[in-house]
């Protein structure tokens, strides 16, 4: 019986980490198949529903494995620790379906959604439960490692703040420029005309004719002035946002303030989270467990990569949309969590069984 629950277990874990492998590289080839768009195209609603779709099952799994460790008595790093990650977890899970219903279903890009306040809660239950995991365990780190730990936190301290200034005026969201584009440059644009007919003339009266022009304008030029710039995105999306609830737009408009601060909670969020990882990786270092901390700090690191890359793409590369090649590290982080996890409760299942044995003996 022994061997055959001992096979069954080992079975498992090999499946697990072998499904989760799977699934990295199916959204790893996913997002290197179809990520690249041509110069001011909008990614096709499919490939973003992709992505979300890769980032939820795979932070899905993660909360699962975590309460799975919660649940069993045998868990040598505490059941607290794994409660409080996959509460991260599934909170991560709750927050990317809400801003990817917020993204795709009401077609609009806001500053603040209503899926930050869960990936706060993410932050917040991911850095507790990695502060007990590293307080249950005695550090014993040398000086070199705690230098290890000091540059990297410097490191990281640079790099978030380097990509979180942006290059000269705020970038604008996606879907928020075409709404400036519209309501700013549609009175101008059939003024132009008539402002160069006046130079020529110089006469006040034939500026009279501009009126029936602005009211005939809009019907002609609201779609095909973006595709003028070359940049199609603006007109489709003008008609997503014309459908947006009004809803959508009064608590989008409630929320953007509210953006510097998460901001800034997001920078030193993800600068904890480095530093309380590298701190894992070395105090974990070559023990029994070493295996599945790991992973856990492999997906730290993952999720600190992921949001750094957004935060620069969306402070300097103007007209970015989400669904870049790097936002594929957070479909990675919740594959490692889950990997940890997964290795955490096989190692926690023989070591409990090897000491049993022993007290029989």
């Amino acid at each position: 019986m022994d061997k055959s629950s001992k096979s069954k277990s080992s079975l498992s874990v090999q499946t697990i980490v072998l499904a989760e492998i799977a699934w990295a590289v199916a959204a790893l080839l996913f997002f290197l198949l179809f990520s690249v768009t041509a110069p001011g195209e909008k990614r096709p609603f499919w490939y973003s529903a992709g992505t979300s779709f890769f980032e939820a099952i795979a932070f899905l799994v993660a909360a699962f494995l975590c309460y799975r460790n919660w649940r069993s008595p045998q868990i040598v790093s505490g059941r607290n620790v794994w409660l409080f990650i996959g509460l991260g977890m599934f909170c991560y899970f709750i927050g990317n379906l809400l801003f990817s219903y917020w993204e795709l279903n009401l077609g609009i890009e806001p500053d603040v959604s209503p899926g930050d306040f869960f990936f706060v809660l993410t932050y917040i239950f991911l850095i507790v439960g990695m502060v007990l995991a590293v307080a249950s365990r005695r550090l014993n780190l040398e000086i070199w490692q705690w230098g290890i730990v000091a540059v990297i936190g410097v490191l990281g301290i640079i790099l978030a703040g380097a990509v979180s200034l942006p290059v000269g005026a705020p970038v604008q969201s996606v879907l928020m420029q075409p709404v400036a584009a519209q309501t700013v440059p549609a009175k101008p644009s059939p003024k132009a005309p008539s402002g160069k007919a006046n130079s020529k003339a110089a006469t006040p009266e034939k500026s009279k004719p501009t009126p029936a022009a602005t009211k005939s304008a809009p019907a002609t030029t609201a779609k095909p002035s973006p595709a003028s710039s070359g940049q199609p995105i603006p007109a489709i999306a003008t008609e997503e946002r014309a459908n947006t609830p009004e809803w959508a737009k009064s608590l989008e408009e409630l929320l953007s303030p509210l953006k510097p601060i998460l901001d800034w909670f997001y920078v030193i969020t993800d600068i904890l989270l480095l530093i309380i990882a590298t701190t894992l990786l070395l105090a974990f270092w070559g023990g029994r467990f070493a295996q599945s901390w790991r992973m856990i700090a492999a997906a730290a690191f993952s999720l600190y990569i992921a949001d750094i890359w957004f935060k620069y793409a969306t402070n300097r590369l103007e007209g970015y949309q989400s669904g870049g090649l790097l936002e594929v590290f957070w479909v990675f982080s919740g594959v490692l969590f889950g990997m940890g996890a997964a290795l955490e409760y096989d190692l926690s299942s023989r070591s409990r069984s090897r000491s049993g044995r022993r007290r029989a003996s």
